[in-house]
């Protein structure tokens, strides 16, 4: 099977889905990653953009992820493009890759960049023709989804768990590569809360570590 991971920023790829990503592979899917946003502009640290993309293949490598590319569309002003800027890329790159199941950030983030992904990724997956993904799903981003608005709409509820006991050690290694991502803890993008969150999930379903996700649509 093939699967596709876009991400707004380098190192939301693997915080909702690494283990999952990981479990993919070793399975013998073949997974691919399309990062939209740079990541850097922002916090104006020189050489960062090249950084986090060599970061990004690293991590991509210890997943076993066959591909990671990047739009390298500017941190933290994706709202300020029009919409159809940032679907128009990733329509192509699914027109390429034909994937059978898509999973990106949920709708309801604090951070903007995520919101404008994943719209973008909900028009560019929309059931048109035979060419679009069966499969389509939502994950949680650590330090955004879970600071959103009490909004019941915005809430990330999931309805889909998957078991990454077996990968949760090889999903820490690739969040490890982005050593200019990583906050101490308690911060919830250090490894122990990582760790933590995964064993959170996994109680909710009785499984040492889980990944949560909104399933979206599911054609069978």
């Amino acid at each position: 099977m093939k699967v596709v991971v876009i991400a707004a920023h380098p190192d939301d790829e693997l915080l909702g889905a690494g283990g999952t990503v990981a479990k993919h592979t070793h399975d013998g899917d073949e997974v691919m990653s399309l990062v939209v946003s740079e990541g850097a502009t922002s916090r104006y640290e020189a050489g960062l953009e090249r950084r986090l993309e060599a970061d990004g293949r690293a991590a991509a490598s210890v997943l076993g992820v066959r591909d990671i590319r990047f739009l390298g569309f500017p941190d933290q002003r994706l709202d300020s493009l029009p919409i159809l800027e940032i679907i128009q890329p990733i329509e192509r790159f699914l027109r390429e890759v034909r994937p059978e199941m898509v999973y990106t950030h949920h709708w309801g983030d604090t951070n903007r960049d995520h919101r404008v992904v994943s719209e973008a990724v909900m028009v560019a997956c929309r059931p048109i023709g035979d060419g679009f993904p069966r499969e389509l799903l939502c994950f949680e981003t650590p330090s955004s989804t879970e600071w959103s608005s009490t909004d019941p709409s915005l809430q990330f509820v999931p309805n889909c768990f998957i078991d990454i006991s077996a990968t949760i050690d090889q999903k820490l290694e690739a969040v490890a590569c982005y050593s200019t991502e990583l906050r101490p803890a308690p911060h919830p993008r250090s490894l122990p809360a990582i760790r933590a969150r995964a064993q959170y999930w996994g109680q909710i379903v009785t499984r040492p570590y889980a990944e949560p996700f909104v399933l979206v649509r599911e054609v069978r």
